[in-house]
Order: C-alpha cells, then structure tokens, then sequence
C-alpha cells in the first residue's frame, strides 16, 4: 500500500508538468472545434442582449435546432424570425427562469416540440444597481432566482437526458464580478458569485460523465442595455466588451470544451492580485480604476 502511495505522489507532479504544457500549447496551435450541425442549443435569455448575439453565433456555426426562452414575446419573436432567415431552425418560449414550475412545464414543452436539447447556455440575468439598503427586498430576490436559481432548475430539466444520451453541454453566461464585487451591484455580484460556486462544482460533478460537459464564460463589462449608464474611469485603457465578441468567444470555448473563460485575457491578472494583495491594496486598486463609483451613473434597461 505504501509503495502505492509513493508512486502515485510521485505521478502527480508529472501530470501537472504535462496538463500545463498541454494547454499551452494548445494556446499556440489551432485547436479542432466541435461540429454542431446536429445540436439543438436552448439559450435563456435570448431575446436581446448577448443572448440575441449568442443565437446569431450558433446559427453561423450551423447548429441544428435553436430555442430561445425568455420573458419579453416581442424580443423573441424577433430574434427567432432573424434566426430563421439565416437558415436554421429556430423556436421560442416564454419563460421565467425564476420560476421553478414554468421551467419545468416549459422544457417538457420543448422536448415535445422540438426534441432534446443538447447545449443549455444559462444566459438570462437581472441587475437592479443598487445598495443592499436601497434595494426592494423583492427585487434582491428577483435577482437570485433569475441569477442562480434559476440555473439550478434549467439544469435539472435538462441533464438528466443529456447524460442519458452522453451528449451535453451545460454553457453559464457568468461576469467578472463573481470573482471581483463591486458597490452598487449587490443582488448581481451576490448571484453571480453564487452562480460561478455551482458551476465549478457541476464542472467537477460531470469529469465521471462522458460526452457531456461545461463552460463558464466570465466576462468583463459588455455593453448592453442591462448596464446602461454604468462608467469606469479609464474607458480607453478597459473598454467595454462588444456583444458580439462575448458571444463569438463563447460558441468558441463550447466547441473547444473549454472549462472556463475569463475576457478579456487581462482578468486573469486581476485574479492573481486578488489572491496576493492585502485588502487595503485592493480597495485603493477599486478607488483608482473608477469601479468603486462606476454604479453612481448606472440607468439600467428602459
């Protein structure tokens, strides 16, 4: 037993040494991407935003199926009609998230309609912008179910057949702020944060699973309407992401299986300091960067 042991704490550094070479130079060449011509994608969320951008992604890409669900019919019926005239399939579904029963009811609709569904991307989020004092207590709740529970109940309705299948992929459309909070965004840095904790351990859950796997995009501020108003102090040196880029970036990592994706490659940094810096450094790092205030101007969606 004890030369097992030995033998396995002598394997690990070796592994190590292998996995980081791997992926980097899997950084360098051009990696394979997964074929999507025979995968229905079910995108909460996607009636605008970047789950309008994210539809437009897959269709390029020539997924079979697209679903989209949300709660606004106007913006779906949109979007779905755009989809369309791209040549791909495309349905849609009012949906709250939020609401456990209707999740549920909603995918059983989808499955009799439309058929499995293959890829989930878990895109549909709120932000009110405001301090937990300022805040409705109605409206932080609004927050986290939309925000985490609701991926709790999308993911439950739809695993189960994709592990039956060995064919899945679960995609969380998650921010920067899960890792690095900011004021005036409590329920959403709250919910995200909470919303990157289950996707780590799902990710884990899934290494036994073959043929369904997960990805958890991180993005910087994107200029949608969600964050309108919203103002950091050197736009010029952190410009906002576009849209369209977090939605390319993302259909990428899925094809690539890409566990997890910090955009722009710059966080990454960010997560070092976050990890080595004392508070004090910290906060004067928010103060500098303008994202101790950024919230001040914040509007929102109209």
């Amino acid at each position: 037993m004890i030369w097992k042991w030995l033998g396995a704490l002598l394997l690990f550094p070796v592994q190590m040494v292998y996995l980081v070479v791997k992926a980097a130079v899997c950084m360098v060449l051009p990696p394979k991407l997964r074929d999507l011509s025979r995968e229905n994608v079910l995108i909460t969320g996607g009636g605008r935003g970047i789950g309008r951008h994210l539809a437009r992604e897959f269709a390029k890409r020539r997924a079979r199926k697209i679903i989209l669900w949300g709660r606004t019919e106007k913006c779906l019926k949109e979007t779905a009609e755009e989809i369309r005239m791209m040549g791909t399939e495309c349905h849609y579904f009012i949906c709250d998230v939020g609401n456990r029963e209707e999740v549920y009811r909603q995918a059983k609709a989808v499955r009799e309609k439309v058929g499995d569904i293959t890829i989930l991307v878990n895109n549909a989020a709120v932000v009110h912008g405001k301090s937990l004092m300022d805040s409705d207590d109605d409206a932080l709740l609004k927050s986290q179910h939309i925000n985490t529970l609701g991926q709790f109940w999308t993911t439950k309705a739809f695993l189960p057949r994709m592990l039956e299948l060995q064919n899945g992929h679960i995609v969380c459309l998650n921010s920067v702020l899960a890792l690095s909070a900011i004021p005036g965004a409590i329920d959403y840095c709250t919910s995200k944060a909470s919303s990157f904790a289950f996707m780590e351990s799902l990710t884990l859950g899934l290494l036994d699973c073959p043929g369904v796997n997960a990805t958890t995009v991180l993005p910087f501020h994107t200029s949608t309407e969600m964050f309108q108003g919203m103002r950091i102090r050197f736009p010029n040196l952190f410009p906002p992401l576009k849209p369209e880029t977090v939605a390319r970036r993302t259909v990428e990592a899925v094809q690539m299986n890409q566990a997890f994706l910090l955009l722009p490659w710059t966080m990454h940094v960010l997560v070092i300091l976050k990890s080595i810096l004392p508070q004090a450094a910290l906060e004067e790092i928010h103060k500098f960067s303008g994202s101790y205030t950024c919230m001040n101007t914040f509007k929102g969606r109209t």
